[in-house]
């Protein structure tokens, strides 16, 4: 028996699942977990480090590692990539003039070996804000035809008004759920 089966019987039983969630500074990635476990939004600051907010969704525990995006720490990623189930990848649509530093960096993720099985969900938030790039524009500019076969969809939300953000959760939780209890 693989470590990998193992792991599949374990997650299968406890009926978790482990989310990384990464992205440029300030594109709202603690805000967009705040919003979804229903907390105050009101007082964010930059997440220097990581935190982790395990919630229930649906049937499921999620573990969701929201990881600071500051240049600095963009080395340290890696640290978190084991026993990732979905990659949330979030990107401050009202950004345009980072657009292509967004882009190398979440290629240069997907070539991680340890998140090629990850489930990818691309966040295109701020939508809320005037001039923020539509999903589609997102989708070009971050050349997302170039995943193959990967899973992964991007959707336009907003982690203000919440908006986009529960069938984001409900697409990447039933994607996930259909890889790794497929037996349930």
């Amino acid at each position: 028996m693989g470590l990998l089966t193992i792991i599949k019987k374990v997650k299968r039983k406890e009926k978790e699942m482990r989310f990384l969630m990464v992205g440029l500074d300030n594109a709202g990635k603690t805000t967009i977990v705040k919003r979804i476990n229903g907390e105050d939004t009101s007082t964010i600051s930059p997440t220097l480090g990581f935190n982790i907010k395990t919630m229930q969704f649906k049937s499921f525990r999620l573990n969701i590692w929201d990881v600071g995006g500051q240049k600095m720490l963009r080395a340290y990623w890696r640290n978190y990539y084991e026993q990732t189930d979905a990659l949330l990848w979030v990107v401050d649509s009202a950004d345009a003039v980072r657009m292509q530093d967004c882009r190398a960096e979440l290629h240069g993720l997907l070539k991680e070996e340890k998140l090629a099985g990850a489930s990818l969900l691309i966040l295109a938030n701020k939508q809320d804000l005037p001039g923020a790039l539509s999903a589609s524009q997102i989708e070009q500019a971050l050349d997302l035809a170039a995943m193959g076969t990967r899973h992964w969809r991007i959707t336009a939300c907003s982690a203000v008004t919440g908006e986009g953000l529960l069938s984001a959760f409900e697409w990447v939780v039933g994607d996930v759920q259909s890889r790794i209890y497929l037996l349930d």
